[in-house]
């Protein structure tokens, strides 16, 4: 069973086009046309084309391209801002919000067109954000799915609690842990894919592996291929092998 992975794309388009044609060149090498290309998440944020990448991802699943994309912590924040009433996703630190400069929601906005001046309050960004956001957009990120099984892989954006069924696994782990289950040596079953906590490179734990190589921080995006629970990660030369660490 194979599978491709894509990592954070923290509002890269260009990043996310350059992976497609890498997978789709491997694609062509082994002749798979049917496996599914998964988005790990964070699909905004930090980058300057958040706009483009969410309509890039609506127009390919639109054309039936074998596409899955999961909902990482960034998504879920400009989600939660954009409802009827804002709201702040509990997760994050007391002080801060989406639009905290270390967040990235303030270049998320950015691609759609609304500034945010120094001093404004909510009740004065709110109404232009929610307006200057299709609602198709909004209603994109506020659908998409939390984690995604295929065989033995389980893919999440942040990653799982470990020794709850993953079945019961809930959107805040998913989206957000990062201690316990980094820290955790246990055999969860399949292989747990994901990303949230940029690596150096692509990184194979032998119960994880961590694709996020910190688009989101200037740097790489990482498009993988997983057969069974053997890792390529895929550039100009083709495969290169991700040894366990």
């Amino acid at each position: 069973m194979r599978a491709y992975a894509i990592g954070d794309i923290h509002g890269h388009l260009d990043k996310l086009e350059a992976a497609h044609a890498l997978i789709a060149e491997d694609r062509a090498r082994c002749g798979d046309m049917d496996a599914p290309v998964v988005h790990i998440g964070d699909l905004v944020d930090r980058g300057p084309d958040c706009k483009s990448v969410i309509q890039y991802l609506i127009d390919g699943q639109a054309r039936g391209e074998n596409w899955v994309v999961l909902k990482g912590n960034h998504d879920r924040m400009m989600e939660m801002f954009l409802r009827e009433h804002p709201m702040v996703d509990t997760q994050l630190l007391i002080d801060h919000n989406w639009l905290h400069p270390r967040i990235g929601g303030i270049e998320t906005l950015a691609s759609y067109g609304v500034e945010v001046p120094e001093g404004i309050r909510t009740y004065q960004l709110h109404p232009e954000a929610r307006a200057a956001v299709p609602e198709s957009h909004r209603d994109y990120l506020a659908n998409l799915p939390s984690s995604y099984r295929l065989g033995d892989l389980y893919f999440a954006h942040a990653g799982i609690r470990p020794g709850v069924p993953l079945d019961q696994q809930t959107e805040d782990d998913l989206c957000w842990i990062r201690k316990e289950f980094h820290q955790s040596d246990a055999n969860h079953g399949p292989l747990i894919v994901h990303g949230h906590t940029p690596v150096d490179e692509v990184s194979h734990y032998g119960n994880r592996l961590n694709i996020d190589i910190g688009a989101g921080h200037g740097k790489g995006l990482a498009a993988v291929v997983i057969e069974g629970r053997d890792v390529w990660r895929l550039g100009p030369d083709g495969r290169e092998a991700v040894a366990k660490c």
